[in-house]
């Protein structure tokens, strides 16, 4: 039987020796290997923090003394050390294993969290809390490298060297978020592993310093945390790890040590399978594309140029690329800056991320009309990685901001269009949003007419389809259901959805109702947007909105997710069917007489 066997909550790690618990630290990175790359999921990070989560639950009594995840993808062996390596099968599935911490999983996940930067802030309003209280619990932070280039971390920092609350930072330093960390304090670190002895930047906060130490040396970490439990003063310990240790393939990787992965060979860390392209891969050919034409194109990452698409322009002008670290705010306002200074800036970010920097968009973009274009990866539903990483927020949020447009592209094609339209634009705010999966194929337009494009026809059809981006696959295929029923439908693409093109008043004006189709929240999405734009100019079709609730969805598989919530071909016709089951029984005949052939094209 396995040293792992035994091991089902954190006092189970007491009775091993010295010798056991290097045997356990093996044990657990095959089980890593092995669980993450049968299922996808984050694997560099837990693999860099295997010795370093053991010494912390030797030390520390998990859930009364409180440890908090920064990022919450590093939590892996944390999971497996409380009791849930059972649920590893289910890893990021959907009912089965968060990719993060989770409140309704264990006593021992205090925060769901997977925003990088917010563990120390979470961490000082608690041991505040306690502190106020008499409350005797320790409140641990674990922060890596990479999330203290985050701006919140350092208000954090800059608040817990005077707050009543003692809290133990646990920086694990390993150089990197995705990519190698950017920045002073990367240098910083660099110089605190050598040696530079003497104050430092964090004693300088007046906070106290412990190390640094291998964070591979559980002995090592022991030593230096039972040290900062016992300190007067908040205190960081400064593990020195790396990420993928111990998977050669892992350490191999120079792009971001197999940070996430989908279902790959634990031998080699290669996919499985041949990978589709990717919206991602069609944004980075054509930005590289983009580029030559546009000298003045900026691209602007924040910490992520691979998994945004940015890599390969950055790679052909190095110049013209910007890494700011994990900090979406400033790169946002640095890219208003860079408007002003002539540029044109291309920043491009989870969509999820974005929600950061909404204030930064409106304030610091919008108000000035600067020419930014905002990239947003992964919009709409992300899949496993649950509620934190949906990008199904920005178009309600930005349909707020006044003099920004949004595009969404509804495959290769109008990505490739829809970009050089917004980078073309310099009369404001742009936005070009697209989901995680694979592009699949080309739709045509039977023609475009007043700026949108119309992809379904028939005569006297009676319901309007609006497909929001990607949703236009699926709401074709509704509409050949709903044919089949024995309803028509006129299915459009407004290609830029916010805000909403006066056009498709004409559009609707021809209908006797409209359905709009999106993945995102329909609590005030383009659906609402579009039934205020009909009332305003008194067209009197019934508006019926499907997208996403108000709610937090959780994690599972994207095409799954969207089928619950009623977006795919058959729950989009089911929606329609019932519509139209309201509808004036004479509304056939009426449509017959209105017209007999198809809509044609508008002015312009």
């Amino acid at each position: 039987m396995s040293l792992l066997d035994d091991v089902n909550e954190p006092a189970d790690l007491d009775r091993l020796t010295r010798d056991q618990l290097g045997l356990l630290a093996s044990e657990i990175r095959e089980f890593l290997v092995e669980a993450v790359c049968r299922r996808g999921g984050h694997l560099g990070p837990n693999l860099g923090v295997v010795e370093l989560t053991l010494a912390l639950h030797r030390v520390f009594r998990s859930p009364h003394d409180r440890i908090v995840f920064d990022t919450g993808h590093q939590a892996y062996v944390h999971k497996l050390l409380t009791g849930r390596r059972e649920r590893f099968g289910g890893l990021r599935g959907r009912g089965g294993l968060s990719g993060y911490p989770r409140r309704a999983e264990s006593p021992h996940d205090l925060v769901e969290n997977s925003h990088a930067s917010t563990a120390l802030s979470y961490a000082e309003g608690l041991a505040r809390a306690y502190a106020l209280d008499g409350v005797g619990r320790t409140v641990v932070a674990v922060i890596g490298d990479g999330a203290l280039t985050g701006g919140l971390a350092w208000e954090a920092l800059n608040n817990l060297a005077t707050s009543p609350g003692r809290v133990v930072v646990v920086l694990n330093d390993n150089g990197r978020s995705y990519a190698p960390t950017v920045g002073g304090l990367a240098a910083h670190l660099g110089r605190r592993q050598g040696d530079d002895d003497g104050p430092g930047l964090f004693e300088a906060l007046g906070l106290d310093y412990l190390g640094p130490v291998d964070g591979h040396d559980v002995a090592q970490v022991e030593a230096a945390l039972h040290a900062a439990r016992t300190a007067d003063r908040s205190v960081v310990v400064h593990c020195v790890t790396r990420k993928g240790y111990g998977h050669p393939p892992s350490e191999a990787d120079e792009a971001d040590r197999l940070h996430a992965v989908g279902v790959v060979d634990p031998r080699t860390g290669q996919p499985t399978s041949a990978p589709g392209r990717t919206w991602t891969d069609a944004l980075s050919d054509e930005l590289v594309a983009i580029g030559a034409d546009h000298p003045d194109l900026v691209a602007v990452s924040a910490a992520m140029l691979g998994p945004t698409g940015l890599a390969a322009f950055g790679a052909r002008y190095p110049d013209r690329t910007v890494d700011v670290g994990i900090a979406e705010q400033h790169a946002v306002t640095s890219a208003a800056g860079l408007a002003l200074g002539g540029k044109h800036p291309v920043v491009a970010v989870y969509a999820t991320f974005l929600n950061r920097a909404v204030d930064q968009v409106l304030l610091d973009v919008a108000l000035h009309r600067l020419p930014v274009t905002l990239v947003l990866d992964r919009a709409g539903i992300t899949g496993p990685d649950g509620p934190s990483h949906h990008g199904m927020w920005d178009l309600a949020l930005l349909g707020a901001v006044p003099g920004l447009r949004v595009a969404a592209p509804r495959d290769e094609a109008t990505l490739r269009e829809e970009l050089r339209e917004a980078v073309a634009d310099q009369d404001g705010p742009t936005v070009l949003r697209f989901p995680k999966a694979r592009v699949g194929d080309e739709i045509p337009a039977l023609y475009r007419t007043g700026g949108i494009d119309v992809l379904r026809t028939a005569a006297a059809a009676p319901v309007l389809l609006v497909a929001v981006g990607a949703m236009a696959a699926p709401a074709l295929h509704a509409a050949d259901l709903l044919a089949e029923a024995g309803v028509e439908c006129t299915v459009v693409d407004p290609r830029w959805v916010r805000p909403v093109n006066p056009a498709l008043t004409a559009f609707a004006a021809d209908h006797a109702l409209v359905v709009t189709v999106e993945d995102g929240i329909r609590d005030g999405g383009v659906g609402s947007a579009v039934a205020l734009a009909l009332a305003d100019a008194a067209v009197g079709a019934p508006v019926r909105a499907l997208g996403l609730p108000t709610a937090f969805i959780p994690h599972g598989e994207r095409a799954g997710l969207l089928a619950e919530h009623g977006l795919d071909p058959p729950g989009i016709c089911a929606a329609v069917l019932h519509e139209v089951s309201t509808l004036p029984a004479d509304l056939d005949l009426r449509m017959r007489a209105r017209t007999q052939t198809p809509l044609s094209p508008l002015p312009g």
